[in-house]
């Protein structure tokens, strides 16, 4: 005989469902996609046992002592038990989504402020420790060391003045690419960093001149070189308009051009006389504004940088880029062919200043090497 369905209990396992379901899909959605699926297979479940419940409702025989509702209260307390773990988990993975969404928020935060502070730092000229490609005077201010010039040129010229000046190649060869390198990562990361010891004279005279070819203005300024050019080759007009460079680039410019006299006087040995040095430097030195760089800068330029690891023929990567070959001899002379005509007013003015370098910079405080 057909048990009877009591309608009060068949409304209660309707609400109960219903409300199940309902619950589930609001905490599914306020848990967001990335758990979506939890609340599926919970999903899942219950309508399982609402399925199970209508069969009980509709089969014939049941056995013997279980009525309607028995399998009803089985049926949702089961259902229950599985829908409270389902919103537990829920929970649990909302909780653990929060807290890496704000974990990596924070990263990426942290992250932003760093970039920024470093894009208001170059805008200063003040970027990291950098020293290579960094305006000379952030970098001499930053250092904080009592001198008006970078220590690196400080080391190198005084190293040079203990080992180096009778070298017939020095500042004549561009050295070796892959010793420059390391050393300008050494005074990129510690400016008042020592030289190692046993490297090559040639190498740090070379380095030298990297360091002036990657500034991003010359020492003289883009705007003293008309006045500069006009004045070459008098004496009292050079000495007032170089008093009208910032205080960095003027001890600096007196700094170098008074190793270069000393340089000089070695000639005899070095093969290096005030016209050599002024053709080697005058184009690091001394250049218009909007100049594409010479020959000889963009060489410089081009033994700083790192090596690529993978050239793509098909990009529009620079052409000195595929320069680059491992079995390149790093002491071969910069080649001069079919290159563009020097500046020969700012030679004409560098020789000058290594020349009278004394009566050029009066009111530079003597250069004392140690």
């Amino acid at each position: 005989m057909p048990l009877a369905e009591s309608p009060q209990w068949r409304r209660k396992a309707t609400d109960f469902f219903s409300t199940s379901s309902f619950k589930l899909k609001q905490a599914g959605q306020s848990a967001g996609d990335n758990i979506a699926d939890v609340a599926g297979k919970v999903g899942s479940v219950v309508k399982s046992r609402w399925a199970v419940f209508q069969e009980a409702r509709q089969q014939q025989q049941r056995p013997p002592g279980e009525t309607v509702q028995e399998r009803f209260i089985t049926a949702a307390a089961s259902t229950g038990l599985l829908f409270r773990k389902g919103i537990s988990e829920t929970k649990e993975k909302v909780a653990v989504g929060k807290v890496k969404v704000e974990e990596a928020a924070k990263k990426t935060a942290d992250k932003s402020k760093t970039i920024l502070n470093n894009i208001e730092r170059w805008q200063k000229g003040v970027a990291s420790t950098d020293v290579f490609g960094v305006p000379i005077e952030a970098t001499v201010q930053r250092e904080q060391s009592g001198k008006a010039v970078p220590l690196m040129l400080v080391r190198c010229a005084d190293y040079l003045v203990i080992s180096g000046l009778n070298n017939e190649y020095l500042f004549k060869s561009e050295g070796d690419r892959k010793v420059l390198q390391q050393l300008v990562s050494l005074y990129n990361e510690d400016s008042g960093a020592s030289l190692p010891e046993g490297v090559n004279p040639i190498d740090v005279g070379a380095l030298m001149k990297c360091y002036l070819a990657s500034i991003p203005e010359p020492l003289t300024t883009f705007a003293l070189y008309d006045e500069l050019r006009d004045a070459r080759v008098s004496i009292p007009d050079l000495r007032n308009i170089l008093k009208k460079l910032p205080n960095v680039n003027y001890m600096t410019l007196e700094f170098v051009t008074a190793l270069l006299l000393r340089v000089s006087r070695k000639s005899s040995l070095n093969k290096m006389d005030s016209c050599s040095l002024a053709v080697e430097f005058a184009p690091l030195i001394m250049w218009r504004q909007g100049d594409a760089g010479t020959d000889l800068r963009n060489h410089l330029k081009f033994t700083l940088k790192p090596p690529p690891k993978i050239v793509d023929t098909t990009s529009n990567t620079a052409a000195w880029d595929l320069l680059d070959e491992d079995d390149e001899d790093a002491s071969s002379q910069i080649p001069l062919d079919d290159a563009s005509p020097p500046d020969y007013n700012s030679i004409e003015v560098i020789q000058c200043l290594i020349e009278h370098h004394n009566a050029i910079f009066t009111d530079a405080n003597e250069t004392v090497w140690r």
